[in-house]
């Protein structure tokens, strides 16, 4: 079984002699032709995330992942030396624009883009002025394979800044940055997208990309209303007409509805992508690009039920991520561990370890730090943890806390004491996560112990679907979460999908109210006045009934047939 333990840093400078362009399908298959794709995310595709999801896979097959950078903002990338330092490590030394790779020998590689650990690359940018895209983009080409231009967020923060989804209207503009992109980079440049409401504007959509340079696409399928509440299921159905109707050398990537690894190929039958992308789902879980292990070789990562179900467990997801945090990002060796817990190893260290745990979670006081539990996490620079005396922050510690609260959901929902405890965990805190996955390692023993010694009926209740009265019926229903539910239920040991309710499901529930709105005469007065204006769906808490919204709601959201919920 693979694990972290085989990654290891290099020194060796990549070569200064300039890498052939190529385009299209042949730089797909000069970057090993992946199937898999980590999605770029805010904040949430770091260095170490990705090296955490390609731990899963055996070491020989880490390079066939492809993985994207977090979404970073070319403006403030390209004139701002604070942000790169806090979002983009390619070496240990700040990345200006005074290097230039074809004349100046690059330095040595770190974190970000490293040749030996973190390839395939792309790094995604958000930008609506060619400028300052192309100055962003050539500071980091030569450290990734391509540079991905950010088409598909829907968030408001897109709308006030005139970004992402929101410049789908002026595709005149997104061909202008693209072509700038592809006639001035070293690199290839690439694109992701989301569906407009029909199919042949989206076809349209697809081909001013293509039409203006970008090797690859991707594709959302969901639309830019399609967020929140009203996330929905993706249209695979349209993805597949996209493909139908490009060029056949058209490389093309599909996007939602990845909960499960067996997901990936479902979707790549459904669409005829090239290659599937995971956001949610691999948030929820990082080890969902790798195929499980067979019956009988489990070993202690992976736990199988009596019902044959199974997947890696948060105890051993958690330890690889400090592992890779701890070798990597702060160039330190981990604690050393006892082996991960099975049901017939000795237990008295979890009496022990119970009796030395305070109230609120944290070790006994005699062995905390004066200092607030900073460890090695703390006073360290640009190139680890925590933050440096002058405030900069390593963006492998930014999201620690963010995806620890995403894989842990289900654990923490039943261990409201983790909960708290990792709520009040300070970023690059590394002492204070060792001691919260020293928690997670013994409420994961004890579980197993219960399970063991009830015969499978202590877990029996936590797969019960909270659904509403007279629901049951309607498992198979595409508008109903029920069956992916019953589906993606594990015991609370185990990594598992976070399932968004329906967008009918959450109106019935009385979860959002959703109100189509006509447009306004006069002065646009606030952020909600402007999106009613522009006559967009505006979701706000529900009076308890939902039913008055159902209607508006059919006419914006459509429900294609699927057996997933969104992912």
């Amino acid at each position: 079984m693979a694990s972290s333990a085989g990654v290891q840093s290099s020194d060796a400078p990549p070569p200064l002699s300039p890498r052939k362009k190529l385009h299209g399908r042949a730089f797909y298959e000069s970057i090993g032709s992946p199937k898999f794709i980590v999605a770029p995310m805010v904040d949430q595709s770091e260095f170490a995330w990705r090296m955490l999801s390609r731990s899963f896979l055996p070491e020989s097959q880490r390079a066939s992942l492809l993985a994207y950078s977090p979404m970073l903002h070319a403006r403030h990338f390209a004139s701002s030396q604070k942000y790169r330092d806090t979002h983009f490590q390619p070496t240990r030394v700040p990345l200006t624009d005074t290097v230039h790779p074809l004349s100046n020998p690059l330095p040595p590689p770190f974190l970000d883009g490293n040749p030996s650990l973190d390839r395939p690359l792309f790094v995604q940018f958000c930008a609506n002025d060619p400028s300052s895209l192309a100055a962003a983009a050539q500071l980091v080409a030569p450290y990734c394979d391509a540079v991905d231009l950010n088409l598909g967020c829907p968030q408001g923060i897109a709308r006030k800044g005139h970004y992402g989804a929101f410049l789908q209207e002026d595709q005149a503009l997104i061909f202008s940055l693209i072509r700038t992109l592809h006639e001035q980079l070293p690199i290839p440049v690439t694109a992701k997208i989301r569906l407009l409401e029909t199919k042949e504007a989206s076809l349209a959509y697809a081909r001013n990309v293509l039409a203006a340079g970008a090797s690859i696409l991707t594709v959302h399928g969901r639309r830019r209303e399609q967020k929140g509440h009203l996330t929905g299921l993706a249209d695979w159905a349209m993805i597949r007409y996209l493909r139908d109707n490009l060029p056949p050398e058209t490389v093309l990537f599909a996007n939602g509805n990845i909960l499960q690894h067996g997901d990936l190929e479902k979707c790549l039958e459904a669409t005829g992508a090239d290659g599937v992308m995971s956001a949610e789902g691999n948030l929820s879980d990082p080890g969902i690009f790798a195929e499980p292990p067979d019956v009988g070789d489990e070993g202690r990562e992976y736990w199988r039920g009596r019902d044959g179900r199974g997947g890696w467990r948060v105890d051993a997801v958690f330890r690889r991520y400090m592992d890779i945090l701890h070798r990597l990002v702060l160039e330190q060796d981990p604690p050393v561990r006892r082996e991960l817990f099975m049901v017939g190893d000795d237990t008295a260290w979890i009496d022990a370890a119970e009796a030395g745990e305070e109230g609120d979670g944290q070790p006994p006081a005699k062995k905390r730090k004066h200092d607030g539990g900073g460890g090695s996490g703390s006073g360290v620079g640009v190139g680890g943890g925590g933050k440096s005396e002058k405030g900069v922050s390593s963006p492998n510690f930014v999201a620690v806390q963010a995806h620890l609260f995403h894989m842990l959901r289900h654990f923490v929902s039943r261990h409201t004491d983790v909960r708290d405890r990792l709520g009040r965990a300070r970023m690059g805190d590394i002492s204070t996560y060792e001691a919260i996955l020293a928690m997670v390692e013994r409420r994961v023993a004890q579980g197993l112990l219960e399970y063991e010694r009830t015969d499978g009926k202590s877990v029996e209740d936590t797969k019960e679907v909270e659904v509403q009265e007279g629901e049951e019926e309607e498992e198979d229903d595409p508008e109903s979460s029920v069956r992916a539910v019953r589906e993606c239920k594990r015991p609370w040991w185990v990594i598992q999908p976070i399932i968004r309710p329906l967008p009918k499901e959450a109106l019935a529930k009385g979860a959002v109210q959703v109100k189509k709105q006509k447009a306004v005469k006069g002065p646009v007065e606030s952020g909600k006045r402007k999106a009613e204006a522009e006559g967009e769906v505006v979701v706000e808490a529900g009076d308890g009934s939902g039913h008055a919204a159902t209607e508006a709601l059919e006419t914006t959201v459509s429900y294609p047939q699927s057996q997933l919920v969104s992912g």
